[in-house]
């Protein structure tokens, strides 16, 4: 009698167990998109114990290997890549129907994950958002503040505010307001150093940028209004960061003209504490003209979702002129 090695991976033909296994696959498609037990496991509230179980029990099941395992990644094998592949559609289309059964109610409530830059969330969009959630008392907002450009499905957000020139193609994106990027300083600073009258003063000001990866500092104008070619300025300075909000307080320190966004530096323009430095000029390239909301193309947007992007249009309508 040969003895069977219980290790061995052993193919299921019962198909009632097949059926128990369909949570199994989707755990694995999940894995396969995140190439991380640990990532996989919190995408679905689980435990990492619980999420390794669930995938080993898979392959005794299909009786070959569906995961490679090394120190430092996760991926799929050609059979579990195959198998993820031939079932995602079939999940995303769960999805979409169980969340269009829940999304009945005329009243929009559940989680919503959002990932907004540090500093637009900071100054214009956490500032607003009690109102919302006293309006909507069944919805739960989670907001990760990046700068980075996450790739929104793939780690799990529901919207996305974005400020850029232009949304990805494959996403469905609302225009939420216009904005514009400005030259600013302190008056002290002004008066201890003086005052641009054209784009080429600037190569002799301590001038605060925005550090971008493998970018010179350099910025580029162009008239505000009427015709006229656009004037690029190699710029330095004392200072650089990769945020907004710390060149705005450099700036209010008195250590130079920073280029800002304007939801940046509406507050401190309002009260007088900034000055905008060559207002005929505009500063074009470095930040987007418009604000976004997006999240990956669906067919079906979730009445939370429609309620948050219509709520930051009606709040975020007038643009942020100081």
């Amino acid at each position: 009698m040969q003895i069977r090695n219980p290790e061995q991976h052993t193919p299921v033909t019962d198909t009632r167990r097949i059926e128990t296994l369909w949570s199994h696959v989707h755990w694995l498609s999940v894995l396969g998109t995140l190439g991380s037990f640990t990532a996989a496991a919190q995408r679905l509230g689980v435990s990492k114990a619980a999420m390794s179980q669930r995938i080993a029990e898979l392959e005794r099941a299909a009786g070959v290997p569906l995961v490679l395992r090394t120190t430092r990644s996760v991926r799929l094998t050609e059979a579990g890549q195959q198998l993820a592949d031939a079932t995602g559609s079939a999940f995303a289309q769960i999805g979409t129907a169980f969340a269009g059964i829940k999304d009945l109610a005329a009243t929009p409530r559940g989680r919503l994950r959002v990932t907004a830059p540090v500093a637009l969330a900071r100054q214009q969009i956490v500032p607003r958002l009690p109102v919302f959630l006293r309006a909507h008392p069944e919805v739960r907002i989670e907001l990760d503040l990046s700068d980075r450009l996450v790739p929104l499905a793939q780690e799990g957000f529901d919207l996305a505010i974005r400020h850029s020139p232009a949304p990805p193609d494959t996403h469905v994106a609302w225009t939420l307001c216009s904005t514009r990027s400005l030259l600013v300083a302190s008056r002290a600073y002004l008066r201890r150093r003086g005052t641009p009258s054209e784009p080429a003063d600037l190569a002799g000001h301590d001038c605060l940028h925005y550090l971008r990866a493998g970018e010179s500092p350099a910025w580029q104008l162009a008239p505000r209004d009427g015709p006229g070619q656009k004037v690029t300025v190699p710029v330095s300075g004392c200072f650089a960061a990769n945020n907004s909000e710390a060149l705005r307080e450099a700036a209010l320190g008195g250590l130079g003209i920073a280029l800002l966004p304007d939801f940046s530096a509406q507050a401190a323009l309002r009260v007088g504490r900034l000055a905008v430095v060559l207002p005929q000029w505009q500063p074009v390239g470095s930040f987007g003209e418009q604000l976004y909301a997006i999240r990956p193309y669906s067919p079906y947007v979730p009445r939370a979702v429609q309620a948050l992007v219509g709520f930051l249009r009606e709040a975020l309508a007038g643009g942020f002129a100081a």
